[in-house]
């Protein structure tokens, strides 16, 4: 499969040097110098990943991630001068997949860019190839239901979006109904990698509550217990 990716960058420089390291590596490189041009770029052309920096004039990164998510998947890297913790959750926040602070190694930036495509062309296959099927594994607990083949999430029988970071996380608490997770072992277990900071799962963990819960404050599935960390409820209402 020839994966697409659009590198969304107004420093020229860097902009031709990535997409030269990843035309290098067989990939079809789409440019854009801000998030508006960038946006005309996805709803015309199938991107298959894009790679954002996130301070960029007419459009930043941050709201043209927004306006990706209303209707695209593919996974988001942004890329940014800063590199306090927060910003990094801000950008996962708003629904990147992955952050890197500039300057970066090519080699690392291509071992990302590689990681987040094979798992995309694994949902893209797995999509296509379940097409067929009418009785999908699935997970349920009350209204809450995941078909971790077709990574499908619906509430109520209503279809709901998730980052693949955030229905990752979900996948692996509804797989283990009842059971706690701290929030260094959620991190661990989705990102593969040693948890430094619970923010990051706090933020994920409230972004997946306004999705699947009808009132976030009170919620039926996804439960808190304080002082542990999280789980899905085993029965509810």
């Amino acid at each position: 499969m020839t994966h697409t990716i659009l590198v969304v960058e107004d420093d020229l420089g860097i902009r031709e040097a990535i997409a030269i390291n990843l035309e290098k590596q067989g990939y079809t490189v789409l440019q854009a110098c801000n998030g508006k041009e960038a946006l005309d770029v996805v709803n015309n052309s199938t991107i298959h990943l894009a790679i954002v920096d996130i301070m960029m004039p007419e459009m930043d990164g941050s709201t043209f991630t927004m306006h990706v998510r209303m209707k695209y998947n593919f996974p988001i890297m942004f890329l940014s001068a800063k590199s306090e913790e927060v910003d990094k959750v801000q950008g996962l926040n708003l629904g990147a997949d992955d952050y890197m602070t500039k300057p970066f190694s090519s080699i690392e930036l291509l071992a990302r860019v590689r990681s987040h495509l094979r798992r995309y062309e694994q949902t893209l296959d797995l999509h296509a190839q379940l097409s067929q099927k009418t009785n999908p594994k699935f997970y349920q607990v009350g209204g809450l239901v995941l078909m971790p083949e077709l990574k499908h999430v619906e509430v109520d029988g209503e279809s709901v979006h998730l980052t693949p970071k955030e229905y990752q996380i979900l996948e692996h608490l509804i797989k283990h109904p009842g059971h706690v997770f701290s929030s260094d072992a959620l991190y661990e277990a989705v990102w593969q990698e040693t948890a430094i900071s619970s923010e990051t799962i706090m933020v994920h963990i409230r972004k997946i509550r306004e999705k699947i819960e009808i009132d976030p404050k009170n919620p039926r599935y996804l439960k808190v217990v304080w002082g542990v960390g999280y789980k899905i409820e085993k029965d509810t209402e």
